[in-house]
């Protein structure tokens, strides 16, 4: 990146990119957050099956997450506020017409477009985050940006329960402003890279220690994946279900936190260090929670910590890697946010039959003890170095 851009960036950041691209964080992820609370709806509106509706989850999580190494190639090519502008406006137009697609097949073109804008704007809203930061600023300013996708997930069940399924266009405008304001806002990162680079050179990304970052970020994402989705099964079983809203909020909510306070510690005392002492010191309370109930006091605090500590290392994973690869940000980026996402859901597969076959409990604690050897990919990270030079 020339210093010209750079310095540019910089002027322009600080304080204000980071809340912009939050803000939009959290606007993308309200939009995509819509979806699961409004299946109820959909399967009447267009008399459909459940089966029929999970065929639209599915595609918002294809879209959405396992396409963001190729869109990050694209953000790593092109000029990135093009796709960080019109990322979200792309999500924005995708999820909240649904209401008022013509048919099933449209409704679910309609929802690959709102995760094709997911994809197109992750990669590209944490590279300008990375690349507005000074080197001892990145994990707080990362950490930031994810806050706000954390609260977009805790927002977008409240606005699909406020908004009938043909009132949401009444939030597209948002999304069109908030597009219209970092196109205008932000400058142009067209220069950050001017050689022709190949597949090969893009490849290269995943090697080395970003290879083993991406494989802790899976084990890490599993367990998470699991407890949200098992959760449900457990206290139900237990005849406390309705427990399971608040203590999915006051996990989603400490996570936000946790995320921001792993990524400011990381700044000072080292990535690895954050990322090895918060997997490993996890284990023995993500148990406790586990066999723990809403009737017992230290319940909600044990949610809230274990919360705070899974996510600690999300923001630091996404740091390590830009500066591992201090070169293509956004592909880097790409492979430890949505890739990593989308293959821990697919793993949860085996988490599930397991939960049939023995217990949901049973698999809970599977999946939390998949953070060993994700500790153990810890240990042989090195501590990436803290560049200025990143773009």
């Amino acid at each position: 990146m020339t210093a010209r851009l750079r310095t540019s960036t910089t002027a322009v950041s600080g304080v204000a990119v980071v809340g912009l691209m939050t803000m939009s964080h959290m606007a993308n992820d309200t939009w995509t957050a819509l979806l699961s609370p409004l299946l109820p709806q959909i399967r009447d509106t267009y008399n459909v099956t459940i089966a029929d509706t999970a065929m639209l989850v599915a595609i918002l999580a294809f879209a959405g997450s396992m396409l963001q190494p190729l869109l990050g190639i694209l953000g790593d090519h092109i000029d990135r506020r093009l796709l960080a502008a019109f990322g979200p406006v792309l999500t924005a137009l995708g999820l909240t017409m649904i209401g008022y697609a013509p048919n099933f097949f449209m409704l679910g073109a309609l929802i690959m477009l709102g995760g094709l804008g997911s994809a197109i704007f992750h990669p590209s809203g944490a590279s300008y985050i990375a690349v507005s930061a000074r080197p001892d600023q990145r994990g707080l300013f990362v950490s930031i940006f994810s806050a706000g996708g954390t609260a977009g997930m805790g927002l977008g069940p409240l606005l699909a329960d406020a908004l009938s399924l043909r009132a949401l266009p009444y939030i597209l405008p948002v999304g069109l402003l908030l597009g219209a304001i970092t196109y205008f806002f932000l400058p142009s990162s067209s220069s950050a890279i001017r050689t022709t680079r190949t597949l090969g050179d893009y490849a290269a990304v995943f090697k080395g220690p970003v290879r083993w970052l991406w494989a802790m970020s899976v084990l890490r994402s599993l367990s998470s994946v699991s407890y949200m989705s098992l959760l449900g099964f457990i206290l139900t079983a237990r005849g406390q279900a309705w427990h399971i809203s608040p203590s999915l909020a006051v996990y989603n909510i400490a996570s936000a936190f946790g995320g921001i306070i792993g990524g400011r510690l990381s700044d000072r005392i080292g990535r690895t260090v954050v990322l090895r002492s918060s997997i490993l010191l996890t284990i023995p309370i993500f148990i406790g929670l586990v066999y723990s109930h809403p009737g017992q006091w230290w319940y909600y605090p044990l949610t809230a910590l274990v919360g705070a500590m899974v996510m600690a290392n999300v923001p630091v994973s996404i740091v390590a890697a830009q500066e591992y690869a201090p070169h293509n940000i956004a592909t880097a980026s790409a492979l430890m946010m949505g890739f990593a996402w989308g293959t821990s859901g697919v793993l949860y597969l085996a988490i599930g039959k397991l939960a049939d076959l023995t217990s949901p409990i049973t698999a809970m604690v599977a999946a939390i003890l998949v953070l060993l050897p994700a500790f153990f990919i810890t240990i042989r990270l090195p501590e990436p170095e803290r560049t200025t030079r990143i773009g």
